[in-house]
């Protein structure tokens, strides 16, 4: 494949590229030499389950590997027992060696669901560091002035606030620079949170004389909420070791907008299917059920099997027929709602009566309900307030035939 299209390939969902003319100039040396660059990405095994955010930035090192170039993931089980401080407020807690080595062997099995085990480089950091001697530590600290570290916004405002930074903190991003120099790596990718870590691993690079790498960062997947990024801790989270049916309940009930995120994201379709598929749901010619059954499809059997896909979407068609829900619902929001919400008042603002008194007959006469959106039946509502915990990823319906996703 030619820069052209190796670059439209790369430049796919990514927030930061840089820079543009340093990846050209490195694929055209690798042509040119027929040597394919060496891709890397670095995560520490602190967490023993990965959810599809982790897999946003593991899609994108199964392109570069596609693209013909070699993928290496780094297992971080030294820096694990450090903690990355990225975007804390507090001393990330360190790991045993035992928990780092037993998250490492579920980190590989997850994903090799995604990246081809046959053609991935799979290190781990402390082949380098544990060989490290103090004149070396010294001479990597060297590289880089305090000034330059306490640019980080975190540390930053830990400083500002006068909470604790232990030293090990600091030396977190030159030791993940340093990983860069041990591998030669010519693309470094990770999150956009990231971005101060792999920036120092350019200038590393450069201070032990090899070329700066490029960065390629991905961004923070949004969860099924639509609203915060994803996570256990909000519940909005699809994990990739989840049950097939929960898979696809959950996948299926994210917005129009998620969705095509979603594909962008994490989705094998072509660029060209792409932009068939956000041209197809502008002008009505693509269902977006359909778009999001082919989707859920798509990523049950990756992580799962066909026969898993095909078994959980016939038992959704089955409980949403059962249910008498449509295909189409409106979402709306009740975030900035307070945590004890009026149902009536929540009636009006989401449009569903014209006013709170309407609301609130349509309440006395048992003609308000709501069910879960993956899932069960329908239950009438009969108090008129309602903890805002309770509605979020239910539908609520008013009479017969209104109908909305509250998120």
């Amino acid at each position: 494949m030619g820069i052209e299209e190796q670059v439209a390939v790369i430049k796919r969902g990514v927030i930061d590229l840089i820079n543009e003319k340093e990846l050209r100039d490195k694929l055209a040396r690798s042509l040119a030499r027929k040597k394919p660059l060496r891709v890397k990405l670095g995560m520490d095994p602190t967490a023993p389950d990965l959810h599809l955010g982790h897999t946003v930035v593991l899609q994108k090192l199964k392109q570069f590997q596609e693209l013909g170039h070699v993928a290496i993931f780094l297992i971080g089980d030294f820096t694990g027992m450090i903690g990355d401080p990225t975007g804390r407020n507090e001393t990330r807690p360190a790991l045993t060696r035992e928990e780092i080595m037993a998250n490492a062997e579920t980190y590989k099995k997850q994903v090799f669901k995604i990246l081809d085990p046959d053609r991935t480089e799979i290190r781990y950091n402390s082949e380098w560091f544990e060989k490290i001697t103090a004149a070396d530590m010294i001479r990597l600290c060297a590289q880089y002035t305090m000034a330059r570290i306490m640019e980080r916004e975190d540390f930053r405002n830990r400083f500002q606030n006068n909470m604790p930074i232990s030293i090990h903190e600091f030396l977190y991003p030159l030791v993940q620079g340093y990983d860069s120099v041990a591998l030669e790596a010519d693309v470094e990718l990770g999150g956009h949170d990231q971005i101060f870590n792999l920036f120092v691993g350019r200038d590393i690079q450069k201070a032990y004389g090899q070329e700066s790498q490029v960065l390629v960062t991905v961004p923070l997947l949004e969860g099924t909420d639509g609203i915060n990024k994803m996570s256990k801790s909000y519940g909005n989270y699809v994990g990739i070791d989840e049950p097939p049916g929960e898979m696809f309940g959950k996948l299926m009930s994210i917005s129009d907008d998620l969705m095509i995120k979603y594909y962008e994201l994490l989705s094998d379709i072509s660029l060209d299917g792409l932009n068939a598929l956000k041209t197809g749901i502008a002008d009505g010619t693509v269902h977006p059920k359909q778009a999001k059954v082919d989707f859920a499809r798509e990523i049950i059997t990756r992580f799962h099997n066909k026969t898993a896909a095909d078994q959980a979407h016939e038992n959704f068609e089955k409980t949403f027929r059962d249910k008498g829900i449509p295909d189409d619902i409106e979402t709306w929001s009740v975030q900035d709602m307070p945590d004890t919400i009026s149902v009536p008042h929540l009636l009006k603002e989401s449009g569903m009566v014209a006013t709170t008194s309407e609301g609130m007959r349509m309440l006395d006469q048992g003609g308000v309900s709501f069910a879960d959106a993956m899932g069960g039946q329908f239950q009438k509502i009969s108090g008129k307030e309602m903890a805002k915990s309770e509605l979020i990823g239910k539908v609520i319906r008013v009479g017969k035939r209104k109908f909305k996703k509250l998120v």
